[in-house]
């Protein structure tokens, strides 16, 4: 079969006005413009009649950039990382179907869709596939909203898989609403229960495996979950597939609703609590793939970081983990709006450049971005935002990191600092509203010498509560604000000492 090749000049995509009213989406963070002076955005043009939805996104060892799409296919991009792009489309394989995952392991590729995980490789070398084997496909499928989504292959090359539920509120097939892993020769593994509507698997820096989760029943926001082995995620309706997870025991008892997940862990040893929860529409409304920043510093100051895509507010958020006795927990960060359409997945390049594609459906979900579908690429400049960097929880406050020195004068006053804190309705209604909301009380700040961070330190910590950091008020020496000075931390554990 030709390759299919396509040489474009440049193409320019329509500045995004808003979809929705304001009203109905919710104010964003407004920050564009300003974030476009250090990580501008970059359009890969794609030639008029391919359907490129992106779905899945992988990085050749030979530079191309690999997109696997809504409809079943997987194109080939050679000239991707360039600048400017000058992109080559390929059509390496179709037939597949919803391929939301890609991951290029050993000469083939590993595709999860709906219903499988396949190795599709191409063994004349012809550069077309012509071999697809199915390494799994012992969960059930029947119905449009029972997704999948792949990892990358963990350390030892198993691919976690995380999957949604009927009709994203019923688990009437087999293993619907479980993460499971395929290990490399095709054993599918039972890992845990309690997903409602997953749209993301990946893992931390030490190698942790989490999926991101939709708000819903039992979810007050969107959260990043911890896919821990024996656990329980939260969604009681996957229950009924214990007796077909041997090795997986069930726990004795179902939560409460309308009850607050603080109290229901203490009665559930097996639920395991949200790692980050973000704010719904402050921080996200459908949160995608996400990808670990592990370039180098090749995409600026924030390396070891999660960056996360969300499909109906068009842009990427970052995330940061922290393991508190025993527990999964981080805080979550603006970093960049004006994607032109619905992203659902992200993948970094090696010469790190952030890869964001997607696309918008006629299923009534609400995306900011009007392009139809789009592939774009996010390149830091080389010039570093004044940003918080990080937020990592000690036992009487919070130390916070920062890009760039801050005014230490400033940084020392306890009054700079805002912080609330806020939690969920724990219920099997749709969402939560904010409640418990609570105020802490900064008793001293104090910067480090080279004020590239100050410890704050509180009355009290809220366990259980996200608390709400507002930075506006802390500056630069020369006066410069904080690009974004919002930060949401989640704290389910306080450390110990």
């Amino acid at each position: 079969m030709a390759t299919l090749r396509y040489l474009l000049a440049a193409l320019t995509l329509a500045t995004t006005p808003l979809l929705r009213a304001q009203e109905e989406l919710g104010a964003m963070w407004g920050t564009a413009a300003e974030e476009a002076k250090y990580y501008p955005i970059v359009n890969i043009p794609i030639p008029t009649g391919v359907p490129m939805r992106p779905g899945g996104l992988e990085i050749l060892p030979d530079g191309r950039l690999a997109v696997g799409t809504r409809r079943g296919d997987i194109y080939f991009i050679k000239g991707a990382l360039e600048s400017p792009p000058n992109p080559e489309y390929h059509l390496f394989a179709s037939g597949q179907d919803e391929i939301f995952s890609l991951a290029w392991r050993d000469g083939a590729m590993t595709a999860t869709t709906w219903g499988e995980v396949t190795r599709i490789s191409d063994t004349d070398g012809d550069g077309v596939a012509d071999r697809y084997d199915t390494l799994t496909s012992n969960w059930g499928y029947a119905e449009g909203h029972e997704f999948a989504f792949g990892s990358k292959p963990d350390r030892d090359g198993n691919i976690w898989v995380a999957l949604g539920l009927s009709g994203s509120y019923e688990s009437h097939n087999l293993f619907r609403g479980w993460a499971v892993k395929v290990t490399p020769t095709g054993k599918m593994i039972p890992v845990c229960s309690g997903l409602r509507s997953p749209g993301g698997v990946g893992a931390n820096a030490q190698g942790a495996m989490f999926a991101i989760e939709s708000q819903g029943p039992w979810n007050g926001c969107c959260s990043l979950k911890h896919l821990k082995e024996g656990g329980f995620l939260g969604h009681p309706a996957s229950y009924n597939w214990y007796p077909f997870a041997p090795g997986v025991k069930a726990p004795e008892l179902k939560p409460n609703t309308n009850s607050r997940m603080g109290v229901e862990k203490k009665r559930i040893k097996e639920l395991v609590p949200p790692v980050i929860k973000f704010p719904y529409i402050k921080m996200g409304r459908s949160i995608s793939g996400f990808r670990l920043n592990n370039t180098g510093g090749k995409f600026g100051p924030f390396d070891n970081q999660l960056f996360l895509g969300d499909y109906s507010l068009s842009l990427v958020m970052r995330a940061t983990t922290e393991l508190i006795n025993g527990v999964w927990q981080g805080a979550c960060y603006p970093f960049r709006e004006g994607l032109a359409t619905g992203i659902m997945n992200v993948e970094f390049s090696p010469k790190g450049q952030l890869f964001a594609g997607g696309f918008t459906t006629s299923r009534q979900w609400p995306v900011r971005g009007t392009e139809p579908f789009a592939l774009q690429r996010i390149d830091w400049n080389g010039v570093v935002p004044f940003e918080i960097k990080e937020i990592n929880i000690r036992k009487d406050g919070f130390l916070i990191t920062f890009t760039k020195p801050v005014d230490k004068q400033v940084a020392a006053k306890a009054e700079s600092y805002t912080i609330t804190t806020l939690t969920h309705i724990y219920h099997g209604a749709y969402g939560s509203p904010e409640v418990d909301q609570t105020t802490a009380r900064v008793t001293r700040a104090v910067p480090a010498a080279d004020g590239l961070s100050v410890m704050v330190y509180l009355e009290n910590i809220t366990e259980d509560h996200i608390h709400d950091f507002d930075l506006a008020k802390i500056t630069a020496p020369d006066g410069q604000r904080l690009l974004h000075s919002k930060a949401y931390y989640t704290v389910n554990e306080i450390p110990r000492n």
